[in-house]
């Protein structure tokens, strides 16, 4: 991912962020509103590194998976299908209704 996907969702990133930095605490996040400068420079004050040392952190920890909150916003919805393609068989549309499926309109029994 990109720092730009963090910076416009960036409350939904608190959970991921307070798991990679613990020290981090949401009011100052709150503050820093997804400005990667702040961010190198309140991560690198917390955990007593060098911002060298942390935007290489930041590197590696964006190299990891987007949040479920931030995938599930439908602004991604596209760009999700979009990276989808490389699973779909070649000549298919990734894009194409799933209706061949037969089950768009069926629902499970319930039993009522």
């Amino acid at each position: 991912m990109k720092w730009r996907h963090v910076e416009e969702n960036w409350n939904a990133f608190y959970e991921a962020i307070q798991e990679k930095w613990p020290e981090a605490e949401t009011a100052e996040l709150d503050e820093i509103d997804g400005q990667l400068k702040d961010f190198v420079t309140y991560i690198a004050g917390i955990t007593a590194q060098e911002p060298s040392e942390v935007r290489d952190e930041i590197r590696e920890w964006l190299a990891g998976e987007i949040p479920s909150d931030v995938v599930m916003d439908p602004g991604h919805d596209n760009h999700s299908i979009a990276l989808s393609s490389k699973y779909v068989p070649e000549g298919e549309d990734e894009y194409a209704d799933d209706a061949r499926f037969g089950d768009d309109d069926e629902y499970p029994d319930d039993g009522d």
